[in-house]
């Protein structure tokens, strides 16, 4: 399988998740202004999308979008432990992926935006504090977001809630997220990840 990734993009999620499960994954990283590979292809003949992760499989074809690019990845490896699979607690891990993808991460777009103006930063910065407050509470006094156990969830949060760092968010209001951080950085998975991006 290969990764197409940006650095720093919430194609880390997947990046992470795949060194967690110890699954053989190449890489190759995208210029998301050009739409171009590292080696050259034209990116848009791989996702039409033209976003981060793209997942080109072995056996052909390509998976897009992060959260099912995770759930993918997950499931070859599920000894790994990495989504909660029984139960009505299933169903309410899907129920988070799901807000990390739609709330939490699309919550960002207008802060990437140039023709965003200070008044629209100031409201995206207001909703997305909506969000973290969503997201303290699921975590909780929890080392992760559903319990003791790391999982894509927390792979994709500590992808995106990094953000607030590159649009200077100051996150002293949820200093329980702060910590999630740290913890989720110093997972050796994580740290591979980070370095194999340039990131570290």
């Amino acid at each position: 399988m290969k990764l197409y990734y940006a650095p720093a993009a919430c194609s880390l999620a997947p990046h992470i998740i795949a060194a967690e499960a110890g699954l053989d994954l190449a890489l190759e990283k995208v210029d998301l202004v050009a739409k171009k590979t590292e080696s050259g292809r034209d990116y848009l003949s791989i996702n039409p999308k033209g976003a981060v992760p793209a997942l080109e499989l072995d056996g052909g074809g390509v998976l897009t979008e992060n959260a099912i690019v995770l759930q993918y990845l997950a499931d070859k490896a599920p000894q790994s432990g990495l989504v909660v699979s029984k139960g009505m607690a299933q169903w309410h891990f899907l129920e988070l992926v799901n807000f990390i993808a739609t709330e939490l991460h699309k919550g960002f777009a207008p802060l990437w935006d140039s023709r965003t103006s200070a008044a629209g930063r100031e409201i995206a910065i207001e909703n997305l504090s909506k969000r973290f407050d969503i997201l303290d509470r699921q975590l909780g006094s929890q080392p992760y977001l559903t319990g003791d156990t790391f999982t894509i969830a927390d792979a994709y949060a500590y992808a995106v809630l990094n953000w607030t760092k590159i649009h200077n968010i100051d996150m002293s209001r949820w200093p329980r997220l702060v910590v999630f951080l740290d913890r989720v950085a110093a997972r050796p998975a994580v740290r591979r990840a980070l370095a194999e991006e340039g990131l570290e």
